[in-house]
């Protein structure tokens, strides 16, 4: 994250970027709110509930021309099991 994009919500520091006039902020900083110690286990956990998955497959189809909604079928039907795991890595 740039140094000097940061906001302060409920006094944890949240960083974000600009990139073509939109802002993106940090979803790792926001899940320190939860577990200081360990962000990514926030993380990962939401990235298996179904609502998340069918919401980035909408953003995906909304902004990314070269979205495959078949290719992430898998992905929506297998979200919310116990065996099901998704990473930023597995997406991209």
């Amino acid at each position: 994250m740039n140094a000097g994009k940061k906001i302060i919500v409920n006094n944890s520091e949240i960083g974000f970027i600009s990139k073509n006039g939109d802002d993106y902020i940090s979803l790792t900083d926001i899940a320190r709110y939860k577990n200081s110690k360990e962000p990514k286990d926030i993380v990962k956990n939401w990235m298996r509930n179904r609502g998340t998955i069918e919401f980035l497959g909408i953003w995906e189809k909304i902004n990314n021309p070269d979205f495959i909604g078949v290719e992430f079928d898998s992905y929506r039907d297998e979200a919310g099991s116990n065996a099901f795991v998704l990473s930023p890595q597995k997406m991209s």
